[in-house]
């Protein structure tokens, strides 16, 4: 192989290694930096801080540290050292956080009934568009009922139905099918996963697909795609945006109260409470939906389900232990605090409030000679399981650590596969 092939496939291996959404997000948040707001880099910390302070009253908090996050890579990536975990700008970003907070606002739920509407509004629509002999308004409408049947009953993100190819479903004529997703948000490893699709008598997802598939003849390729006004399918697949912008005008035109509280998301969380409602257990919608954590899957289910959340934590403590063997894996941790000014008064306090809040229990064991080192030993049921919660712990960490005005450096080491999580 020449040098030059070799380049180009180190190159594709690297970029394959960052997903493409992130690497759009982190061009964009870098250009946003040295175009828009005329910065340069490799920047200081000092640029950084007045970039988040230009940006605080515009931006939201969580915008301002994906924009860090990008920062943080290209200084990385091109050997530079890292201005975003200066102490100056972790002051900043908690200072814009304590004057200008914000709440997340999730999406609403689509519940059965609305998905219903929605559908069937579609299928009226489909119904005219037929009689006219409307070649694109029929695509579009067998394509949006596809895309909206499969995402509700599988609980699917948008960038998963994006990601949806032909050649890796399967299906079985009044059983159900197979989709295929060589990767997804938690598969860390890139493993790969089948999902089982039902056919169901109403709303049936797998009909909705054929119907799509057979109209198109389409037989690889993405599954979903744009279509032109005069019904020329698109090659690429559809762009998360892009999906998400279609089923919010879903939304409105089928005539849904509060459309703009819907979105891409409202089909996941939508099935999540529909099966919370139906007493799924816990274990059973995480293994369904893919979630690795039942924080995860809690995050989903809002307050009118309370008692049945509650039944389902009890439930899965106790449930658990019986059906698997839960490995456990010894971490080290090494961390260090730093004030963020002289009127912190005891750090020592205030290690000793993380170790009793963050990681005791994990039944942590103090290194003897060293205040800031420990061993804990963490219960997960796989390494995407153990990765989530080490992100978990180390995102606990810095926030606790930012509530107290301190600093904090922290690593921590599986000592046993060399994994550093920092």
């Amino acid at each position: 192989m020449s040098k030059a092939s070799t380049a180009d496939s180190l190159q594709r291996y690297l970029n394959a290694a960052t997903r493409e959404n992130t690497r759009q997000s982190y061009r964009a948040a870098v250009e946003h930096f040295e175009v828009s707001w005329g910065g340069f880099l490799p920047a200081t910390a000092d640029q950084i801080a007045r970039y988040l302070a230009d940006h605080a009253e515009t931006h939201t908090v969580n915008t301002l540290r994906q924009r860090l996050a990008a920062l943080a890579r290209w200084h990385q990536d091109q050997g530079f050292p890292d201005p975003t975990k200066a102490p100056l700008v972790k002051k900043v970003i908690k200072g814009i956080a304590e004057e200008h907070p914000y709440q997340e606002r999730q999406a609403k739920p689509l519940q059965l009934e609305q998905l219903q509407t929605v559908v069937t509004w579609l299928e009226r629509r489909l119904g005219q568009a037929q009689q006219d002999n409307q070649r694109a308004q029929v695509l579009q409408g067998l394509r949006n009922r596809a895309m909206l049947l499969m995402g509700f009953w599988r609980g699917f993100r948008n960038d998963e139905l994006c990601r949806l190819r032909i050649e890796h479903i399967e299906v079985v004529p009044g059983e159900g099918m197979t989709l295929f997703l060589p990767r997804s948000k938690t598969d860390q490893q890139n493993r790969g996963r089948a999902y089982p699709v039902p056919a169901l008598s109403q709303l049936c997802p797998v009909s909705a697909y054929l119907d799509w598939i057979n109209a198109t003849r389409l037989s690889t390729g993405p599954v979903f795609r744009s279509l032109s006004r005069w019904g020329q399918i698109g090659k690429t697949s559809l762009h998360p945006d892009s999906l998400n912008a279609i089923l919010k005008t879903l939304w409105k035109d089928a005539g849904l109260i509060e459309a703009d509280r819907y979105s891409s998301h409202s089909l996941r969380r939508g099935f999540a409470h529909w099966a919370s409602a139906h007493r799924w257990d816990l274990k059973t919608l995480m293994d369904y939906v893919g979630w690795r954590d039942p924080k995860s899957a809690l995050r989903y289910l809002d307050s009118a389900f309370q008692d049945t959340q509650n039944r389902i934590q009890q439930d899965l403590v106790s449930s658990l232990p019986a059906q698997m063997e839960i490995p456990r894996t010894e971490i080290l941790v090494d961390f260090s605090l730093e004030p963020f000014h002289k009127r912190v008064r005891s750090v020592k306090k205030i290690r000793e409030h993380l170790v009793r809040h963050c990681l005791k229990r994990f039944g942590a064991r103090a290194q003897e000679g060293s205040s800031g080192r420990y061993r804990l030993e963490v219960e997960h049921r796989d390494a995407d399981h153990l990765n989530e919660i080490m992100d978990d712990l180390l995102q606990e960490l810095h926030t606790m650590a930012n509530d107290r005005d301190c600093f904090i450096e922290v690593s921590l080491l599986d000592p046993e596969t060399h994994r550093i999580w920092d």
